[in-house]
This record gives C-alpha cells, sequence and structure tokens, in this order.
C-alpha cells in the first residue's frame, strides 16, 4: 500500500507525543513493503528542536505554506490506497478537504488525542481539525484510546467506523542499555509540562523527594515553567530527545507515568511512554486509570500509585522484586505492544475497512 500521512510531526520529538509514534509506525510499515509519505508543517519551535531530517523509511515532505504543496499532495494522493489526517494536524481541514475530492480508496482520521477532542465536542469547543461535518466523511476513524471513547466518536463526531489503534514501543529504538552515571535516581519522570499533570506530578514524584531527601530524583521534558516547585534532590534535564529514552528509562531504579487528566478520566489511554520504558527494563509506577490492566497486570508487571504513600512505598521495594516487575513488563510488551503488531492490527482493519467502503460506494444510486 501508499500510505499519504498528514500529520502535526515527525520531524521533531520536541513538546508532542506524535513524532515517537510515527516514527516506528512509519518504520514497521516501510518493513512490510508499504510505502509512506508523510507530510509536515515547517513551523518554527518544532524547527529549532528537529531531531529527524532524512528518514529512513519512506518520503517527509516539510513546507511552509499549504499553497505551495498543494500539487504535490494532489500527486501523491493520485496514487494513494490510503490518506490519513492525524488530530492537531495545523493544516487537516485543508488535507480533509483534497483527500474528498480525490480518488483515494480509504480515507482515513486518526486521533492520538481523542480525550481532548471530545472533552473540547462536549464543552462546546472549536475543535480545529475537525470541520462542522465532523468525522463522517471518513471510512476509518482511528483512536489512541479505546474504551468508551469509541462511542463518543460515533454519537458526538458522527463516525461511522471506529476502532482503537494504541500505543506501541519499536524494540529497535528502545531496549535496556547501560545506565547513564550522570543520571543516576531512585525515581524518574519524562514528560513535557501539562496543567493538567501538574497536581498528580507534584502528588507523586514531588511529595515523595520531599519526604525522602536522601533520594535523588530525576526529571525530563520540555516548557516547565520557572515558578515550579522544584526541590533539592530533583535534577532536571531539559528535552531528552529519543535516542536517549533508553539511557534515561534505564539509569533509575523505577520511573513513573503520569496521564493527562481528559485520557485518565477516558480510561483505556496507554502512554507510549509506558511501552518504552518497559521494553528498556526499567520497572514503572503508574497511576490508576480504568483499563491499565488491560496492557498490564497491577502489582506483577507494574506498580499502581494513587497517592505520596503509594510512590514512597514503591520505592522501599528490593531491587530484586523491581527487577522481576520489569522482566515481566518487558515480556508483556514484546509479546503483544510492538510496532510490528500494531502495524498488523492496522492492515487488517484498513483491510476490513476497505470492504466496506467498497460495499457502501455500491450500494449509493448509482453505484456498481
Amino acid at each position: 500500500m501508499k500510505l499519504v500521512i498528514f500529520g502535526l510531526t515527525v520531524s521533531s520529538s520536541w513538546g508532542n507525543g506524535h513524532a515517537t509514534l510515527w516514527r516506528g509506525l512509519c518504520r514497521a510499515l516501510e518493513h512490510k513493503g508499504h510505502n509512506v509519505v508523510f507530510f509536515e508543517r515547517d513551523v518554527p519551535f518544532y524547527r529549532a528542536d528537529r531531531d529527524l531530517t532524512a528518514p529512513t523509511w519512506g518520503e517527509l515532505q516539510l513546507f511552509t505554506r499549504w499553497e505551495d504543496i498543494l500539487p504535490v499532495a494532489r500527486t501523491h494522493l493520485a496514487d494513494a490506497d490510503v490518506a490519513i489526517v492525524t488530530s492537531y494536524c495545523p493544516d487537516a481541514l485543508e488535507a480533509a478537504g483534497i483527500i474528498a475530492d480525490a480518488d483515494v480508496p480509504l480515507r482515513v482520521f486518526y486521533d492520538l488525542d481523542t480525550p481532548v477532542t471530545l472533552e473540547r465536542v462536549r464543552a462546546g469547543e472549536p475543535v480545529d481539525y475537525i470541520g462542522p461535518q465532523g468525522l463522517a466523511d471518513y471510512d476509518l476513524v482511528l483512536s489512541y484510546t479505546g474504551g468508551r471513547a469509541l462511542e463518543e466518536l460515533q454519537t458526538l463526531l458522527g463516525a461511522r467506523r471506529v476502532a482503537p489503534l494504541y500505543g506501541f514501543v519499536d524494540p529497535a529504538a528502545h531496549f535496556p542499555v547501560a545506565a547513564d552515571p550522570g543520571w543516576r535516581a531512585d525515581l524518574s519522570y519524562l514528560g513535557t509540562f501539562a496543567e493538567d499533570r501538574q497536581a498528580t506530578l507534584e502528588e507523586l514524584f514531588i511529595e515523595p523527594a520531599r519526604q525522602l531527601p536522601d533520594r535523588r530524583f530525576l526529571m525530563g521534558g520540555a516548557q516547565y515553567p520557572d515558578d515550579f516547585p522544584w526541590t533539592s534532590n530533583v535534577f532536571f534535564v531539559r528535552h531528552v530527545a529519543p535516542p536517549r529514552h533508553p539511557a534515561f528509562f534505564c539509569s533509575s531504579r523505577l520511573t513513573l507515568n503520569i496521564t493527562r487528566r481528559a485520557m485518565r478520566a477516558s480510561g483505556y489511554c496507554p502512554s507510549g511512554r509506558l511501552f518504552e520504558a518497559a521494553a528498556c527494563g526499567a520497572p514503572i509506577l503508574s497511576d490508576q486509570w480504568e483499563g491499565l490492566d488491560r496492557f498490564f497486570q497491577p502489582g506483577s508487571e507494574i506498580l499502581v500509585a494513587n497517592d505520596a504513600d503509594d510512590a514512597v512505598a514503591a520505592l522501599q521495594l528490593s531491587d530484586a522484586e523491581l527487577r522481576r516487575i520489569a522482566g515481566r513488563a518487558r515480556e508483556r510488551v514484546l509479546r503483544e505492544h510492538t510496532a510490528t503488531h500494531r502495524v498488523g492490527e492496522l492492515e487488517q482493519l484498513l483491510a476490513e475497512a476497505k470492504t466496506q467502503a467498497a460495499q457502501h460506494a455500491g450500494a449509493m444510486p448509482g453505484g456498481s
């Protein structure tokens, strides 16, 4: 297949979770013989921290103005099998327009931010990447979040066919490595600043740091404000690039996962960082959300914390117990949650949607 994708970014992992996911998917798609063309608007804040310029998979089309790239996009769509538009794509509405006019067998929307999308829709707020028709014009809507969010994509946004396509890990990029001596820590956290994660971050990371002043805590991420409540035993690394993620995870006894408020409320929302850390053999401590046990077994493959006391208790576990938990999580991820697994799921979903789209077209007045 030839897949043409209009997305937020694949060239820069700074301040977003889209790039790492797309890199893994694109590599796995290319490995299975598919051709990928990714269209990305070249914006200053990603250009300044670009960590992918020459992908080994497919083709990356960077552009500054939609009008300039329009002829190239139409040329690629002319022989595409699948056209995909993603959430937060700054040109999503324009891309949807040319896809509707093109003779593309399959039109797909992939919402990597479903809980945020639905939260805005419920509040009557505009969603920049979805037009007035909602999602009714797409043959398939994929969601990074499962559970009841799938039903709401249909009832609130008119999606005709929906399916989850969860996060994953690329084992070629995430695996156990030697610890970085400068990043040694008892508890680490990797994530971009988000206001709706802040309360949980303070409860599960900052408060344990206050209670355990002799322990070392490590944070990595971008966009943290000057008034962040740092403590003397919390050390900060600004923007850990994807190639350094394994060293970051492998340098601490335990690494923390925190879910954004809307995603936690929705449930069935595994962050890609969960799978990455597990593949690196790092023991994981996570906040609680519905559906977590669909991906990892709490207490056996992952530790769960509801408050600072739970986090402190997890830090008191022996190194041997943490290694056992990490080993079981790594086995689970490599068995069920790799990029290759997700591409297999994607291939099946696209084949089913294509058949249904063809049947729908045949049933229309004038259809063959």
